[in-house]
């Protein structure tokens, strides 16, 4: 309040009532350097017609024009590196942020689109990632002298009580048929709506599908190691009960990276990408190199990994593929002396000749900042803790777009030189 006798001061206080209109460029919302802008234009450069392979419009003629690919993916690699991976949210933010609004444009995104476009571009998405990893070996950013791998269990799509076993299965299958057959029954009902009713019929048949995709996911388990009792789960099929970081087991799948970068520091950049639902690393080496020499025609010269990568079969394999193996050698079991029932073939002898080396040594110092560095970015920053997609499919294609964005962002001023 105001002393009696002394003036007001005058206020302007915001008036959230009167509608207002406001003249916005979107081309000066952001400046040169911001990383939307950067993707932008690293994008600009990049082959995406596999994108557009499956439109059916074409230009001059009838048909919707597809919503560019270049957008929807610069809204979905800049949405990664600040830590949004759902596309519902990306939807809200498009209205809320600046940078997403540049983005779109003058565009209509919503996240039904996002999530189609990021289920069903599984491989447009891997031949980007190829061409990317390509051009950075073309033009000398990266040196494949050592491939540094590691993997990180991430929280699957499903929770843990929608595992049963393959006889509670068979009564869900039961019930599923049932449940559908009933659906099926109210299509006179008059209280229902046509939406409504298919809705229902869509909803029972998915879950039916569900069931079946679970069953077989059992049979499959039950063929592989009949001594475990099978189970699967009725939300993801592909999913597994594994252990994660923290110790406890939960439904989760096995992200596996391979990274390169200079010892002396500089970016860390991802060249390879696997997902299994295996919560075991063992098996991962040799599909990891050979999948790196396939998208850049060129051998690794060693393979850095640690101990839970220790398979005698892979460091043979990787030995006869003249790659050198810098596998740390697992602990020693409890009660079992340091080199019980060690294979002495040639091949593990070689081996531990280079763990033993400076060498070897050396490698296995700056494996640490490769790989484990590149997976905590991962999962710190681009939040790839719980995953919102199921299938193994679906859940590769969102490592590549968090490998993607990692990667276009740390070289994007070299790319655009």
């Amino acid at each position: 309040m105001t002393k009696p006798g002394v003036a007001r001061p005058k206020v302007r206080e915001p008036q959230r009532t009167q509608s207002s209109f406001r003249i916005e460029i979107p081309e000066d919302l952001l400046t040169p350097e911001h990383p939307a802008r950067l993707l932008w234009n690293v994008l600009g450069t990049l082959d995406l017609s596999a994108f557009l392979a499956d439109t059916r419009t074409a230009q001059h003629c009838a048909g919707r024009s597809e919503l560019s690919p270049r957008m929807k993916l610069t809204l979905w690699l800049y949405a990664l590196s600040i830590g949004v991976g759902s596309a519902r949210e990306i939807g809200g933010l498009i209205h809320s942020d600046v940078a997403f609004r540049w983005i779109v444009g003058d565009l209509t995104v919503g996240h039904h689109c996002l999530s189609q476009f990021r289920a069903e571009h599984g491989a447009a998405l891997d031949a980007l990632f190829t061409d990317v990893v390509s051009q950075l070996m073309h033009r000398g950013l990266i040196d494949l002298s050592v491939l540094a791998q590691d993997g990180t269990r991430v929280r699957a799509s499903a929770g843990a009580a929608s595992f049963r076993s393959y006889g509670s299965l068979l009564e869900c299958r039961a019930q599923a048929a049932l449940h559908l057959k009933a659906v099926l029954a109210q299509a006179a009902d008059p209280s229902l709506t046509r939406a409504e009713r298919a809705r229902r019929e869509a909803a029972a048949r998915d879950f039916q599908r569900r069931v079946e995709e679970a069953i077989d996911a059992c049979k499959a388990q039950r063929e592989a190691h009949p001594e475990r009792e099978a189970r699967g789960s009725t939300t993801d099929a592909e999913a597994r009960v594994m252990k994660m970081a923290d110790g406890g087991f939960r439904p989760g799948y096995n992200v596996q990276y391979g990274v390169v970068g200079n010892k002396m520091g500089g970016p860390r950049t991802i060249v390879g990408v696997q997902v299994t639902n295996v919560g075991s690393d063992l098996g991962s080496l040799v599909p990891m190199a050979e999948q790196v020499e396939r998208r850049t025609g060129v051998r690794p010269g060693a393979v850095a990994a640690d101990s839970n990568h220790a398979r005698h079969e892979d460091i043979k394999a990787l030995l006869a593929r003249g790659i050198k193996p810098v596998v740390a050698a697992p602990k020693p079991r409890k009660g079992q002396a340091p080199g019980a029932q060690a294979d002495r073939s040639p091949e593990l002898a070689a081996w531990r000749e280079l763990l033993a080396s400076e060498e070897g040594k050396e490698i296995a110092r700056v494996r640490g900042s490769l790989s484990e560095l590149a997976n905590a970015r991962q999962k710190g920053q681009q939040g790839l803790t719980q995953l919102l997609v199921r299938g193994a499919p679906k859940v590769l294609n969102v490592a590549l777009l968090g490998a993607l964005s990692a990667n276009l962002l740390q070289h994007a001023v070299s790319l655009l030189a």
